[in-house]
């Protein structure tokens, strides 16, 4: 039975192998809503709603159209292309978790996403409330970063619990993916605990590191303002939940792309974890230094690689800019290396780490 039952795998990962090397598979992409209770305290409009993308890999025939980000008829952002509503290729799937930086969405991670649908993953990416490009940014969406692990456990259980999508997802193969502000997230849903205190006295002796500093997408989010807005006995129950353990059960394998807020984990946390932890970073990150984050996380946690890339800094791994979004947001689109570039050693990368880990 054993010999029967390694046989049956070592086939379907050929079988697997073989459609990805003949292009048997596009990206499907679906959409959903589900609710998260702290989403009301971080949402501009206080609601509970919490939108989510999950892309996956939909037979050879279904037609994939243009995912962008801007106005139609003049995008900012060139993300790739999916095919919207096409039905699911294959049976229980490998599943990934994917959480946006401060300020970015769903849809800015497609890039990666979609490529990884296209290898055989059902990829389950969220907008996080109140820290998201496409609604109005909020203090407490910012600061709050914590409650972004139970919007990851949220959209799981709505995927799982989704008629068409649920039958496909493996839990048994699960995987978390996060850049930048992402990346802590990935590492709170692997079950690193968090230390605020630790966090801002870092800030307070290395106020000039990059995340300590506000981002260009909420340059009013400074630390001053998120020090008094955590005084607020409003936020004082979400305050307090600031530490706690915020773990997904059944994470196995965990790929970090330019992660930030690092010093948020004390080095003992770091070092508990058991999972397989991979980490891609460019070298020209002033947003969330090597350093102090990607190398710090990598110098702790037993069982992470880490990937440098020269001359590549923090937005490089944002999707393409368009001839547009390069006149109207340099600074988010100019790039010493061709981002085409970036995006492949970053696709390269995660595509070898979680067939190790996962398959």
């Amino acid at each position: 039975m054993r010999m029967n039952t390694a046989i049956a795998g070592l086939l379907l990962m050929v079988s697997a192998l073989s459609a990805r090397a003949d292009g048997s598979w596009t990206a499907g992409e679906r959409h959903g809503t589900t609710t998260v209770a702290s989403a009301v305290v971080r949402d501009a409009a206080q609601r509970d709603a919490l939108r989510y993308t999950v892309w996956y890999p939909a037979p050879a025939s279904s037609r994939e159209t243009a995912l962008t980000i801007g106005p139609p008829d003049a995008p900012l952002f060139d993300v790739g292309r999916s095919a919207k509503d096409a039905p699911v290729a294959g049976d229980r799937l490998p599943t990934l978790l994917l959480s946006h930086g401060n300020g970015g969405s769903a849809r800015m991670m497609g890039w990666l996403g979609t490529a990884l649908a296209r290898d055989g993953y059902l990829v389950i990416a969220v907008d996080h409330p109140g820290n998201n490009g496409a609604d109005e940014m909020t203090l407490t969406g910012s600061m709050l970063s914590w409650l972004r692990a139970d919007d990851l456990r949220a959209a799981l259980a709505a995927v799982k619990a989704d008629p068409n999508l649920g039958p496909h997802v493996d839990a048994g193969r699960l995987g978390v993916v996060g850049f930048s502000a992402g990346g802590y997230t990935a590492l709170l849903a692997a079950g690193a605990r968090p230390d605020l205190q630790r966090l801002l006295a870092f800030c307070r002796a290395h106020p000039d590191d990059g995340v300590c500093q506000p981002q260009q997408e909420a340059a009013m989010h400074t630390m001053q303002a998120r020090l008094a807005a955590a005084a607020s006995p409003a936020l004082a129950p979400w305050i307090a939940e600031a530490d706690a353990q915020r773990a997904i059960p059944g994470v196995r394998a965990v790929f970090l792309l330019a992660p930030a807020i690092v010093q948020a984990f004390a080095p003992a946390q770091l070092s508990a974890l058991q999972q397989p932890v991979s980490i891609t970073l460019g070298e020209a990150d002033t947003v969330a230094p090597p350093e102090t984050n990607g190398a710090a996380a990598q110098a702790h946690i037993p069982h992470a690689t880490l990937q440098r890339l020269p001359d590549v800094g923090h937005y490089d791994f944002l999707a393409d800019c368009t001839a547009v979004g390069m006149q109207r947001l340099p600074e988010l689109c100019s790039t010493a290396v061709a981002r085409t570039r970036t995006h492949r050693q970053a696709m390269d990368a995660a595509v070898r780490f979680f067939a190790d880990a996962l398959r």
